[in-house]
Formats: C-alpha cells, sequence, structure tokens
C-alpha cells in the first residue's frame, strides 16, 4: 500500500518545516510549499530527496488552483502560513498592518484550502496553523489574535460542510521559529525568558512540539472540528 501523502503550505521554514520532517520521519510522502525560491530549496535539502517542493506564494490566490494541480491528489493539507503584521498595542498599531496580517493568514489559509479542495482525498484532513493569541487576553495582541480567532473560527464550520473530510487547528504558544526574526535579538531574547518564566512548563516551544501535534490531529481519524492549543499552558498564565 502507498503511503499517504501530505502537503504543507507553509513548509520552508518553523513549524512547517518541522512538520514535514516529523512526518517523513514517520513514512509518509511529504510535499512542501513556499514563496521564497532560496528558502524552499534549502528546506529541500535538508528534507532529502523524499520530500517534493512547490514554489508557491498562497496570498496570489489566482496561481494557487495551477499550483495545486501540479501537485495532483492527496491525502492531508496542512497550513502553516504565519505572519507578523498586526503584532501593537490597540492605541499605535497600524491598521494598514492588521489589513496586511489578515491577508498574510487568514485571507491566504482560506484561498489555499479552497484550492487545495479538488485534489484532496474527501477521507482526509485539513489541519490549520493559528496561535495561542486567538484564546489568551495577551495585549498588544489584538490585530494577530483577531486574525488567529477567525482561522480558529473556520474549524468547526469546515469540519461540518467538508465532512466525513476531517478538519482540525493547532494554536501555538511562544515557539522559537524565524517568526521572531522581526524583533532585534536581544528584544526577542528577552520576550522568550518573559514567556518561559510565565509559561506552566517553564519554556518556549520548539518547533518539534508543534509538529507533534499536527501529526496526532493528521492520524487520529477519530478527531475533527477541534483546535488543539499546543501553548505549554501559557494561555494559563496571561
Amino acid at each position: 500500500m502507498p503511503s499517504q501523502h501530505t502537503v504543507v503550505v507553509g513548509g520552508s521554514s518553523g513549524i512547517g518545516l518541522a512538520t514535514a520532517q516529523h512526518l517523513l520521519a514517520a513514512g509518509t510522502r511529504v510535499t512542501i510549499t513556499g514563496r521564497s525560491e532560496a528558502r524552499l530549496a534549502e528546506a529541500g535539502l535538508r528534507l532529502g530527496a523524499e520530500a517534493q517542493t512547490v514554489q508557491m506564494d498562497a496570498s496570489v490566490a489566482e496561481a494557487l488552483p495551477g499550483q495545486f494541480a501540479r501537485i495532483g491528489k492527496f491525502d492531508h493539507l496542512v497550513l502553516a502560513l504565519g505572519s507578523d503584521k498586526g503584532f501593537g498595542p490597540l492605541a499605535t498599531v497600524s491598521l494598514a498592518d492588521v489589513r496586511r496580517g489578515f491577508e498574510e493568514k487568514v485571507f491566504a489559509h482560506f484561498a489555499a484550502a479552497q484550492a487545495a479542495l479538488p485534489y484532496l482525498n474527501p477521507t482526509g484532513s485539513i489541519t490549520f496553523v493559528a496561535a495561542v493569541s486567538a484564546h489568551a487576553a495577551m495585549p498588544g495582541t489584538a490585530g494577530i489574535g483577531a486574525a488567529n480567532a477567525a482561522i480558529a473560527a473556520l474549524v468547526p464550520i469546515l469540519a461540518a460542510e467538508l465532512k466525513p473530510m476531517r478538519v482540525n487547528a493547532v494554536s501555538p504558544g511562544v515557539v522559537d521559529t524565524p517568526w521572531w526574526e522581526a524583533f532585534p535579538e536581544d528584544q526577542k531574547l528577552a520576550m522568550f525568558k518573559e514567556y518561559a518564566a510565565k509559561t506552566p512548563v517553564g519554556r518556549v516551544g520548539q518547533p518539534e512540539d508543534i509538529a507533534q501535534a499536527i501529526h496526532f490531529l493528521i492520524g487520529n481519524g477519530f478527531m475533527t472540528g477541534h483546535t488543539l492549543i499546543c501553548d505549554g499552558g501559557l494561555r494559563l498564565a496571561v
């Protein structure tokens, strides 16, 4: 029996790349996509010859159907797209940045899921990646929290609409990924130290932590309509 095929959109770095590595190690066929040709090529070298790579910018919705047609039929879709836009206090955050955050996160996830449907196994799965900002009251996260909450809101609706396909999401906490490169290194390290002190497990997350949660949602045929918060307990302390 051929192994199942998972497409990881946003699989060239961070959580998406860790998920691809985890799935490959478990014997799954994997295709990753990314919008940066250089980063995608580097990720492909890290994953090895068993992984396929397809350049894809999910914010360009009109190009997505053709790109999924190139991939062909597959069983599971992981949407691990991120955005660093929309972070900051309500009084000063740029509305243009909040709008850009929705374009890069919400609209891109939505468009990619829509374009993938003709090629997805109807008994397969879609797993979105949101964030704990959708569930925790953390000052300064109104913009990104609203975007991630929109992702989480899609999950039960699509689980009912697309059945028997399963639809779930993971909401990571603070995870050491390239997302944090938007901040100066000293500021990033200070924030990691602060979040680690607040988090019951005593550390920030690693991409592999979230990859394991995504693998669970893909593999468990009785899980659908659920957003799994994988945050080390951070939401309990903020």
